[in-house]
């Protein structure tokens, strides 16, 4: 519009000055005289039209160039803080590392000083109970008495040849991977795998579960603390075995362990066979009790009966419970169930506590399971048991762990 006004006044003028030439000069010269002058105005108009836009473009690029000396300079700073903050992680790295060998040393020793006191005392008594040349029992595999495997088992402890292997417990119906539960594998020189229904009862005899359990303990903690950099939604339930929790030196100790790493509360399950808690006692609930005010969430499996107090399992701190899909597809009644398979997850519900379905392998036991609205299921269908080795060769998700600080060794007296 101001463009449009200042042509009109310039067309006006530039008449005007012809017109009054028409006095003097005629015709012809006012009117050519009246286009120079109109011509010449608008070339200078131009020319100061350009030499505005030509400002305002130069301003513009000034803003702009102010602008990415900014940026820059904000990147640069950014630049620097990140680099001080890769410094700052290295460092503690490096010293979390140096604490990391020097507490693994510690604990190999304690466990190899622990193990052989605890377990030659119990090879010598049982070397008057058991004739080393009895046949071997049902649950001894291919050592040929107790005393044989007694052995093997110490020489696993005390030069660390346990494996800790972890099966996946997934969703349903989504399958999403939510849980491991960590186990325990002893290895003897050969690099012969003995399963816990080889050594417990034999370990168990000679108090030497209580040093099984505390490298289990020791090395979820390890993985957990490795997990959770990445993801705190997956927990792991760490299996704790009946000697262990009716152990009175050791047991305290544990719990108070467990309340210096108490940040993986919501992450560590603690799971206790079905007979233990069922025998474990005032005191022993009372740890258990002591555990879960800590936030750790208690789980049971080994289920044999159904027939349970579901609210004294709520009020110790009881938050899963493990049952066969077997029995919850054909053995309810079997197990002393107050209610039918369909009404059982309701009934858990209401006492706060999840139901996982174990030991499923095939397709048809899930879409029957789905029926019941079960939680959880674990089984050889979601995943076998896989070792989690010091090696390169272990699963992503069971990379090398960060270890936490050592658990205390009650001393065999």
């Amino acid at each position: 519009m101001t463009r449009i006004l200042v042509n009109l006044t310039c067309f006006f003028g530039c008449a005007f000055v012809g017109a009054s030439m028409v006095l003097f000069t005629g015709w012809p010269l006012a009117l050519l005289a009246a286009g120079l002058c109109f011509l010449a105005t608008q070339h200078v108009l131009a020319g100061l039209a350009r030499r505005g836009d030509k400002r305002a473009t130069a301003r513009e690029f000034a803003q702009i160039r102010k602008m990415t000396i900014a940026f820059q300079d904000q990147l640069d700073e950014t630049r620097t803080r990140i680099g001080a903050l890769d410094g700052l992680i290295d460092e503690r790295t490096n010293a979390q590392s140096r604490k990391i060998v020097s507490e693994l040393k510690v604990l190999e020793s304690l466990m190899r000083e622990f193990a052989g006191k605890i377990s030659r005392g119990a090879s010598e008594a049982q070397v008057k109970r058991v004739p080393s040349t009895g046949p071997a029992t049902a649950y001894l595999g291919s050592f040929g008495d107790k005393n044989e495997l007694l052995e093997t088992i110490r020489a696993s402890l005390e030069e660390n040849r346990v494996d800790l292997y972890l099966q996946p417990i997934v969703s349903l119906p989504q399958r999403k991977l939510r849980y491991y539960e960590a186990l325990s594998r002893l290895r003897d020189a050969g690099g012969a795998v003995i399963m816990p229904a080889q050594y417990i009862k034999v370990a168990g005899a000679a108090g030497l579960m209580s040093v099984v359990d505390n490298l289990l303990l020791f090395r979820c903690v390890q993985v957990l603390r490795r997990l959770a950099v990445r993801t705190r939604e997956i927990g792991i339930f760490c299996n704790i075995s009946a000697e262990t929790l009716a152990d009175a030196e050791f047991f305290p100790q544990f719990v108070e362990y467990m309340a210096a790493n108490q940040d993986l509360a919501g992450l560590i399950i603690f799971e206790f066979a079905q007979d233990a808690v069922l025998k474990c006692g005032p005191e022993g609930e009372k740890n258990l009790a002591r555990l879960a005010s800590m936030g750790f969430a208690l789980s049971m499996d080994h289920v044999e009966t159904l027939a349970l107090d579901f609210v004294r399992l709520k009020t110790i701190g009881f938050r899963h419970l493990k049952v066969r899909a077997a029995t919850l597809l054909d053995g309810m009644s079997g197990a002393g169930a107050a209610v039918a398979a369909e009404d059982f997850k309701k009934l858990l519900s209401r006492h706060g506590l999840n139901l996982i379905a174990e030991r499923v392998e095939d397709e048809k036991t899930v879409l029957q399971l789905l029926d019941y609205a079960v939680d959880f299921a674990q089984g050889f269908l979601f995943g076998e048991p896989r070792a989690v080795r010091d090696d390169a060769s272990r699963p992503a998700a069971m990379a090398q762990p960060e270890p936490a600080p050592v658990i205390p060794f009650k001393r065999a007296s």
